[in-house]
């Protein structure tokens, strides 16, 4: 198992939204009126440069509709924001019964320093008022609209 916990990267699965608001014990605590969902999950091999090479990815990603209606404009672009929700449950390992396994997401100590890192390499790129976030380690409704639907898997490769 510790093996497999080398090999596991930061993970961001991406969302492109309408709008999307996070909300903890009732308080919506996050919102965006356009833009992308993020939702980051940091592995225990995970440093600095993970972090800061998945946030320029992030803000660069071309899949916003041009005028033509071809996916070429960014964040950076567009001048949308982006909700980040951290979530562990990104670094599962399912090949074995029916309970994930969590052991290949980083502590939380680790995961919430590479978290905000991102956050703040983010801030930096599309401008602090558009990157919204909820509560690391706690129980959060995310609610948003995904247009498209247009998902997407980005793995950190430092």
């Amino acid at each position: 198992q510790a093996s497999l916990a080398k090999q596991k990267r930061m993970k961001a699965v991406i969302q492109r939204a309408r709008n999307a608001t996070v909300t903890v014990a009732g308080e919506v605590v996050g919102a965006i009126p356009k833009g992308m969902v993020v939702l980051l999950g940091v592995a225990a091999a995970d440093t600095a440069p993970h972090a800061t090479m998945l946030a320029k990815k992030v803000a660069n990603l071309r899949l916003f509709p041009d005028p033509n209606d071809v996916p070429n404009l960014s964040l950076l672009d567009t001048g949308y924001g982006a909700l980040v929700i951290s979530q562990f449950t990104l670094l599962a390992d399912t090949r074995k019964g029916n309970r994930p396994s969590y052991i290949a997401a980083a502590p939380p100590e680790l995961a919430n320093d590479l978290y905000n890192q991102f956050v703040e390499e983010l801030r930096g790129l599309i401008g602090p008022g558009n990157v919204a976030t909820g509560r690391f380690r706690e129980m959060m409704d995310v609610a948003f609209v995904n247009e498209g639907p247009f998902t997407l898997l980005l793995e950190s490769k430092v």
